[in-house]
């Protein structure tokens, strides 16, 4: 799908170049990646690292100024964190929690803040990294990976049983609902990401003046809302593999 054809067929000036389904592949022997979406990634990446460096490298009794923000993100992840899995377990699963939180916060804003259509490639452009598939599949089988983890370490093999309670008639339900939340955690991230990805760039098409910024503020509090919700989701597949099906996290 080409926005430029579609408007040039209405005699249209193009502001911005909208292609879906065309990618920047980098080839490495036999094997061919998604360039964009590993540069877009690595950005992403760097300005967490930086962030860090920044709130790290003198720290203060009194916070402010970065060490202030980071801090409210520590104290955020953390109580989200124990809320999900459960005061007695939640402390090793911080860090990935809130590795998952700030990558999909930070991937989400850098597609509205960033001007990445500005960057010219030889084929498709850059965007959110959550934007593209490939980054929210990857992200959802590494939650999966989490919490069979974290079931098989606390439970052993008695972390299996849970497929066949209440009764064994609903095992075939209960394996499809491990497939399922990869699946919903992928496809619920990286489908509200695009859309708003193609409404701002339609809009800007179409009325290239103040129109747009509403939408662009409001996907600005959608795309905290989802990286919330990714790691709010992940935090629950853990505590619930944890404490078994069925159980409580907190006694």
């Amino acid at each position: 799908m080409d926005m430029i054809e579609v408007l040039n067929t209405f005699n249209l000036v193009p502001l911005a170049e909208l292609e879906v389904g065309q990618h920047f592949y980098w080839q490495l022997g036999n094997l061919k990646l998604h360039g964009q979406v590993l540069m877009t990634s690595w950005f992403v990446i760097a300005v967490l690292i930086v962030a860090s460096f920044a709130a790290t490298r003198n720290i203060q009794r009194v916070p402010s100024g970065i060490q202030n923000v980071m801090e409210y993100a520590l104290d955020f992840i953390r109580d989200l964190t124990k809320t999900q899995i459960g005061e007695k377990e939640y402390r090793p699963w911080v860090p990935f929690v809130g590795t998952l939180f700030l990558f999909i916060f930070i991937s989400n804003w850098s597609g509205a803040l960033v001007p990445w259509k500005l960057i010219h490639l030889p084929s498709g452009e850059l965007a959110a990294p959550t934007s593209d598939i490939n980054t929210t599949v990857a992200l959802a089988l590494l939650t999966s990976l989490a919490y069979f983890y974290a079931g098989l370490k606390k439970r052993g093999l008695g972390y299996f049983s849970k497929y066949i309670q209440p009764t064994p008639i609903l095992l075939p339900i209960n394996i499809l609902e491990d497939f399922t939340k990869p699946l919903s955690l992928s496809f619920r991230l990286f489908g509200n990401i695009l859309a708003d990805e193609l409404v701002v760039a339609v809009f800007i098409l179409l009325v290239p003046l103040f129109i747009p910024l509403p939408v662009m503020i409001l996907g600005l509090f959608t795309s905290a809302i989802q990286a919330l919700i990714f790691a709010t989701l992940a935090g629950a597949y853990i505590g619930e593999a944890i404490e078994g099906h069925g159980e409580e996290h907190h006694e």
